[in-house]
């Protein structure tokens, strides 16, 4: 093309130069005289174009610019910098005064924050989303359905009756189309079906089946009470909600089949706690007993006078700590129902210590002189499920401390077990400055390398006396009547809530008055633990992770039972 333009360019500039020339031109004229004289420039950049460019870059220098951009963002950083310090520096001090002045509140004192703690953690009760709370309704009406409380307003003030619904559930042949109609439509085609089959490690489906089968309403009721105990009712239900992210389909078989293990197969508070360590001690003892009832009373004091696991202090959260000294256990020596039985034992004791807004644990696994002969995979995957299908948002966290080289095959398997979840609660400590991160080091044990001059003792049972309240059945049935008053009112009032009737006042100070009561009826219905002995557990429901001696506790544990036997909480 510039041959061409080359070619031709002569010609326009002689025909230019011919072109009149007014005296005053006009701008088209202009314009026209300045494409004859500079074709390429008004090709390549026109004179409009080129004024615009000059119009813009003259509005703001660049320089200038860049000038006030290095400032705002020297000036930006400079605050953000100290404000963030600022902060640090005050949570760090709040942390630490906390942990510092902390202190176990007693029963009145939890009984006030059930609710209305400030720090309670996110999905609690009193710190609940609109959405959350609204699956926590759906929770309670599926609930109550299947204990046969009849899902109408004002319809738990009396006896529970069960529900068409309930009643069909236990028919086999019906189960799985009417088990679907207990959950509103939008949670059908939200997939909770999928939801709850993927998470069915555990068999609970099949157990959730078997529940309904084989136990009536009333006995799955009474096994929730008899586990929610000294907790917020909505508190039990989150745990489950919150396991199975908010599904209330899963949410519900995995209670119900919690609810199943506990009554119908480990008898949790029929059995193991009602009895305790005190029938572990008279069997181990009485010449009656058979072989077989001797050797688990054995096996089971056995992990208890050995230190194999106890309970003591808390972790800079202020968690109770759970520790479990591996290298005690061998193999063989004590049976896996005693072992299972233990671990449930520990587990609930452990349950005992909790307040909110605290509602998990920490376990410390210690792996001191660890080998291969204490490795045992049977206990271990039996506290897995306890941990995930019985026990769900209960840890929380699990430190492996000093595990040895070959500990690191075993917890690849191990590892393979575990729910996600789970397995990132688990951190692994190889000293004490890395143990510090969860727990003081004026906290920890100097076994452990830490300064505490703590060493773990067994207080032996005190035979019958200690648990003399619960020959007293009059006043243990007295009591247990008031409770269940209180428990046909907080359903009421629940079913009242979910139908929009009212704004949940009642329920809270109803579950803050079935804590209450439930420290009244502790001592005539659950056996005393070594920890009522040392007074960690005292009356009450008073905690004290730090008692100063040993069965300290015991004679402040009988005036609370004294003190708590004449009261009376009847239903306003």
């Amino acid at each position: 093309m510039f041959p061409v333009k080359r070619a031709i360019r002569p010609s326009l500039r002689h025909h230019a130069r011919r072109l009149p020339r007014p005296a005053v031109a006009s701008q088209a004229q202009k314009l026209r005289l300045r494409r004859l004289h500079h074709p390429h420039r008004v090709l390549l950049t026109p004179p409009h174009y080129a004024r615009s460019r000059t119009a813009q870059r003259s509005v703001i220098d660049p320089i200038s610019f860049l000038v006030a951009v290095a400032l705002s963002t020297g000036i930006a950083y400079v605050v953000t910098a100290y404000t963030s310090s600022h902060e640090t520096t005050s949570t760090k001090d709040d942390k630490l005064e906390a942990e510092q002045d902390w202190s176990a509140p007693s029963a009145q004192e939890y009984g006030n924050n059930l609710v209305m703690a400030a720090n309670m953690p996110p999905g609690r009760p009193g710190n609940l989303t609109a959405d959350q709370t609204e699956k926590l309704k759906e929770m309670w009406a599926a609930t109550l359905d299947v204990f046969g409380v009849a899902n109408e307003p004002g319809a738990a003030n009396g006896a529970a009756t069960p529900s068409s619904e309930t009643a069909s559930l236990a028919d086999p042949k019906q189960k799985k189309k009417k088990r679907l109609s207990l959950f509103k439509k939008k949670d059908k085609d939200a997939g909770s079906d999928a939801s709850s089959t993927d998470n069915d490690k555990h068999g609970q489906n099949r157990d959730f089946q078997q529940a309904l089968a084989s136990q009536t309403p009333e006995e799955l009721r009474a096994a929730f009470w008899s586990m929610s105990k000294h907790d917020h009712p909505d508190a039990l239900l989150l745990r489950f909600l919150r396991a199975r992210k908010w599904d209330v389909h899963a949410a519900l078989i995995m209670m119900i089949s919690t609810m199943h293990w506990r009554s119908a197969e480990m008898h949790v508070d029929d059995d193991i706690m009602l009895h305790g360590e005190a029938l572990a001690f008279a069997d181990s003892k009485s010449p009656s007993s058979n072989a077989a009832q001797k050797k688990e009373g054995e096996d089971f004091l056995a992990q208890l006078r050995l230190g194999k696991s106890f309970l003591h202090g808390t972790d800079k959260d202020g968690r109770p700590c759970c520790y479990v000294r591996v290298r005690l256990h061998k193999q063989g020596e004590q049976s896996e129902k005693a072992l299972e039985r233990f671990t449930v034992y520990q587990i609930e004791t452990t349950r005992m210590l909790l307040r909110p807004p605290i509602d998990t644990a920490t376990i410390v696994f210690d792996m001191t002189d660890f080998s291969m002969a204490n490795m045992d995979y049977t206990p271990v995957k039996f506290m897995i499920k306890c941990f995930e299908a019985n026990y769900p948002e209960s840890l929380g966290s699990v430190l492996v401390y000093k595990s040895p080289w070959l500990f690191q095959g075993i917890w690849k398997i191990i590892k393979g077990w575990l729910d996600p979840v789970v397995a990132s609660k688990v951190h692994f400590a190889s000293n004490v400055e890395d143990l510090q991160q969860w727990i003081p080091k004026s906290r920890i044990m100097r076994e452990l390398g830490g300064d505490e001059e703590y060493t773990y003792t067994y207080v032996e049972p005190r035979g019958e006396s200690e648990n003399e309240a619960m020959q007293d059945t009059a006043t243990r049935d007295r009591m247990l009547a008031e409770r269940r008053e209180l428990v046909r009112s907080y359903e009421a009032e629940t079913l009242a809530w979910v139908h929009g009737e009212e704004g949940g006042e009642g329920r809270t100070r109803l579950a803050q008055r079935l804590a209450e009561n439930y420290w009244r009826v502790d001592p005539y219905v659950r056996a005393r633990s070594l920890y009522d002995r040392m007074g960690m557990l005292g009356a009450g429901g008073r905690l004290d992770f730090y008692p100063p001696k040993a069965g300290h506790g015991a004679a402040a544990g009988g005036v609370g039972v004294a003190a708590s036997a004449g009261h009376d909480d009847g239903v306003d």
